[in-house]
């Protein structure tokens, strides 16, 4: 948004705001049957009490329109506005939200007919849950076609407060590709990024500085990709994979990526040293989409047979499978199966698991290993305790893929496409103690348009416990900078 338009955005809030003051419903007010028509839609859902104002439009034509937020039976908050943009205050909304943990939300909504009478429509009701929301969340920003790497970042955003920062832009290191963010433990003060073209490498950010790394070792086919940190911080798991893309003119699906050989990888941290997971006859499997159980000593990872030059990309499906990891050797056991998607015609990619490890939640598609154009891709929960799966509530028919936990276990925030098919946008959706998840609700932003301008998509969205500190010009310096090589284990 340019300083101009923004200017205008906010001039418009504040005359609403105080035509709103002198604009309250009166006299005889009638009841409308129907739930507001509002957008996004923030009805019906848990919210976390430290989340940012859920500003909204209505998209109902009136003269006038007068909304009342009100918890607790005392905290309330109204304002007006004449165009349906409702902005709420951030310092109310959040002494509002605040006050009032474990209570219903209720938001009543008037509107003024051109002949000065008022009517109301059925109130929404929400839920604050008392548990709160990690307070960032970091996301890679691209154009939803993934053919150019023209304006690529990664960027941080406070969920409790609009503000946004920038943490790499791929303009000061000649339009490079940059991916696969992955903090440690949700710690942002130590996590690594990916980037390939002329700086390529993998770049470690500690200390307030960056540092490349080419973890690329002689015993390595391919390069590493897909980390996933050890709960110790000591490890990171890869996968080493052989990677294909096909590029299709269908409208619905534009880019399918595939694997020709994958296998695993674990990274110690203070020793410099890629170690071969070793698994046994690693040489007829893919293995990729590392993922470690809270206590460490687990090892999960998504499985599917050797697809060879050549392959039928749909042909191909990944089950669930997991080896026992000795933090100690770094050694690995024998792989188990624990859940066969492929016998349901399915494929399983990004397992994620709850911090209290009772709860994974997979993104469960028809093939392949890359369900960002798949519509019917949707998160599934398995109980770890019974292996039971099933389908969450916060699916849509169109995609919904690539998840993160918060540090409580309590909320899940996810990537999906069912705006409009094309652009992904960050989702949150409270999961209770169960493993159930609530009606979902969009990120939202001071303006509740924005979606609906916005043209690139929310990649690989992440939650992170505090504030990363560090401008997109640290990188420049360390991408010049030779790559420190990765070592091997001496036996």
């Amino acid at each position: 948004m340019t300083r101009i338009l923004k200017y205008k955005f906010y001039l418009i809030i504040l005359i609403s705001a105080l035509y709103g003051c002198r604009n309250k419903p009166g006299g005889n007010i009638s009841e409308l049957n129907d739930l507001p028509p509002i957008d996004p839609d923030y009805s019906g859902i848990t919210i976390p009490y430290n989340i940012a104002p859920l500003n909204f439009k209505i998209n109902q034509d009136a003269k006038a329109y007068f909304v009342r937020f009100s918890s607790g039976g005392k905290s309330v908050i109204e304002t007006g506005t004449r165009n349906g943009i409702v902005s709420i205050p951030q310092e109310k909304w959040s002494k509002l939200l605040g006050s009032n943990k474990g209570n219903d939300l209720k938001i009543d909504i008037f509107q003024k007919d051109k002949n000065g009478n008022w009517s109301k429509y059925k109130t929404i009701t929400n839920f604050i849950a008392a548990e709160p929301v990690d307070p960032y969340i970091s996301y890679r920003l691209l154009y939803p076609g993934y053919e150019s790497w023209k304006e690529i970042s990664i960027r941080q955003r406070s969920i409790e407060s609009f503000k946004e920062t920038s943490i790499i832009e791929n303009s000061v290191v000649d339009q490079n590709c940059i991916n696969c963010h992955s903090y440690n433990n949700g710690r942002s003060d130590d996590f690594l990024f990916h980037m390939r073209g002329s700086f390529g490498g993998t770049y470690f950010f500690r200390d307030g500085e960056f540092k490349k790394y080419n973890l690329k070792t002689d015993a390595m086919k391919n390069g590493a990709v897909y980390p996933r940190w050890h709960p110790s911080g000591n490890y990171i798991a890869f996968s080493s994979n052989r990677i294909v893309q096909q590029f299709h003119s269908a409208l619905n699906k534009k880019v399918e990526v595939s694997d020709l050989e994958s296998s695993l990888f674990i990274y110690d941290v203070d020793k410099n040293i890629m170690v071969d997971a070793n698994l046994p006859e690693k040489e007829k499997y893919m293995d990729t989409y590392p993922e470690w159980s809270p206590d460490g000593r687990w090892l999960y990872f998504c499985r599917a047979p050797l697809a060879g030059e050549n392959f039928k990309y749909q042909e191909i499906q990944y089950d669930l499978f997991r080896v026992p990891f000795d933090p100690a050797t770094r050694h690995t056991g024998e792989p188990e199966l624990v859940f066969n998607a492929s016998e349901k015609g399915k494929s399983v990619s990004f397992p994620r698991i709850s911090p209290d490890g009772r709860f994974m939640v997979i993104t469960l598609h028809d093939y392949g290993c890359f369900p960002i154009w798949h519509k019917e891709a949707d998160l599934w929960s398995i109980d770890l305790d019974s292996l039971e799966a099933y389908p969450l509530s916060l699916n849509s028919d169109r995609t919904d893929s690539y998840h993160s936990w918060s540090s409580n276990g309590r909320w899940m925030l996810f990537s999906s496409k069912r705006i409009d098919g094309l652009t992904t946008r960050p989702f949150i959706s409270y999961m209770d103690e169960n493993g159930n998840s609530a009606k979902p609700f969009i990120l939202p932003q001071k303006d509740p348009e924005f979606y609906h301008r916005f043209l690139k998509s929310y990649n690989i969205p992440e939650f992170s416990l505090v504030k990363i500190r560090v401008g997109p010009g640290k990188i420049r310096r360390s991408a010049g900078m030779p790559a420190v090589q990765a070592g091997m284990p001496d036996n």
